[in-house]
């Protein structure tokens, strides 16, 4: 008590960490100011500059501020943990790892600085080591709900479905009616390649909310069937909270190409940039990215509004449409485009009886649909829905779809998606041309 009586910027610090999380960063940076003078070397003053710094959008004036604290007091846990964050939040996730691995051995008992941590290693993909801090968590507090959850994913995640669905299994005796831990148990059963295992589960589920878009979904997939498409509700909030991190994660740890090669194929064709351009699932613009401002209209569609936003900053789209791309293609007037791309986005779009034709009639004359699906056995059915989530297709069955559609030329390049679990994914693009 005696020491917080006498700490000379307590009372500073603590109006400034309040104004910051209002939002009056104005009046904070007055009130930091008078703790700096009061105490010139306290590196608490620098931490709360660092996040008043990345609140105003100033992410180098947050980094020196960090660093400066850090400097100050190398062995601060606080003042680690913050710029562990910030190096998270800007994808320098090599750094973030080494900084949050040292802030975890400085605080191990420190339950604020483990859930940074965590929270670190997902936005890095580095799921080994979230499960090795949620197991140090479970230490600490054991029986944890929130921690099992975490970790249960985790392990599913990896692929050590028995040790995950063990856990989900504990927590579902534990409250049956909790909706969290039964679709967690949906997930992790579907994921191990055994849906029908939790077909209860899915039926619990739709007693609680018979209307669910979701549960309605599981049903489906724990009877052994194949839905026609995921539900907006489901994949909405899946790529909401990749946003931030996704392009880092697809390109660098997923080694995704395929917007390079297509907006070369693109720009080849089109080497002056007079052309309309419909991206649909356009992400966080990686595509765009690639083009370049058009001489023309370049329009992105996604279902996550936190993808479009991150797409947004590139300054390349002309405008964007938040809507899942069956309605998308449906709505939209014939003859507008001369290039749709529909890149990594079928795998969650699933049947394409409809898409594929009004993708056709979308385009102007001499217009090309360019797309990728992930594939499915040939002795198949046409659709698959994987464990992973996603659907693969048929190629046979979309050539099929593209020839009955109206395109005359149908090209196709077997390739590697991407690389997931330090394995390749298999597919194709599919370059279908719309006659003149």
């Amino acid at each position: 008590m005696s020491a917080i009586a006498n700490d000379p910027n307590l009372k500073h610090l603590t109006k400034a960490r309040e104004q910051i999380a209002k939002g009056d960063l104005k009046n904070a940076a007055l009130t930091l100011n008078k703790a700096n003078a009061q105490w010139p070397q306290d590196p608490r003053v620098f931490m709360l500059g660092g996040l008043l710094a990345e609140k105003a959008g100033n992410i180098k004036g947050a980094f020196e501020a960090l660093r400066k604290s850090v400097s100050l007091a190398p062995d601060w846990g606080p003042g680690l943990l913050e710029l562990a964050l910030l190096l998270a939040r800007q994808n320098q996730f090599k750094e973030a790892v080494e900084t949050a691995e040292k802030v975890a051995l400085i605080e191990p008992s420190n339950l604020q600085v483990l859930a940074g941590v965590v929270d670190i290693a997902h936005r890095a993909g580095h799921s080994e080591m979230a499960i090795r801090h949620l197991r140090r968590g479970l230490e600490l507090v054991p029986g944890d709900v929130m921690l099992r959850r975490l970790l249960a994913r985790d392990l599913s995640e990896l692929g050590q479905h028995e040790e995950s669905l063990a856990l989900w299994g504990a927590l579902v005796d534990e409250n049956p009616q909790d909706p969290q831990s039964l679709v967690g148990r949906v997930q992790a059963c579907i994921a191990a390649g055994k849906p029908t295992d939790a077909d209860k589960d899915a039926a619990a589920l739709l007693k609680l909310a018979p209307g669910d878009a979701v549960y309605q979904y599981y049903a489906q997939v724990t009877r052994g069937e194949t839905p026609a498409q995921q539900p907006a509700e489901l994949m909405r909030p899946l790529f909401d909270g990749m946003a931030e991190f996704y392009d880092m994660h697809m390109v660098r740890s997923l080694k995704y190409q395929l917007p390079k090669q297509v907006a070369d194929k693109i720009l080849a064709r089109h080497p002056d940039k007079k052309i309309n351009v419909l991206d649909l699932g356009c992400g966080t613009g990686l595509l765009g990215v690639c083009l370049g401002r058009l001489d023309g209209a370049l329009i992105g569609v996604d279902l996550s509004m936190k993808m479009v936003e991150q797409a947004a900053r590139h300054n390349v789209y002309d405008r964007f449409h938040t809507v899942n791309l069956h309605d998308a293609l449906r709505e939209t007037p014939d003859g507008l485009y001369q290039v749709i791309a529909a890149l990594d986005v079928f795998i969650y779009a699933g049947d394409l009886t409809e898409a594929i034709p009004n993708a056709f009639r979308v385009l102007a004359a001499d217009g090309v649909l360019i797309f990728s699906c992930e594939t499915a056995p040939e002795a198949g059915p046409d659709l698959v829905l994987l464990p992973a989530g996603r659907y693969a297709h048929k190629l046979s069955h979309i050539q099929s779809i593209c020839k009955a559609a109206g395109f005359d030329a149908v090209e196709v390049e077997e390739t590697v998606l991407r690389h997931e679990n330090h394995l390749p994914v298999q597919g194709f693009v599919v370059t279908a041309h719309k006659p003149v």
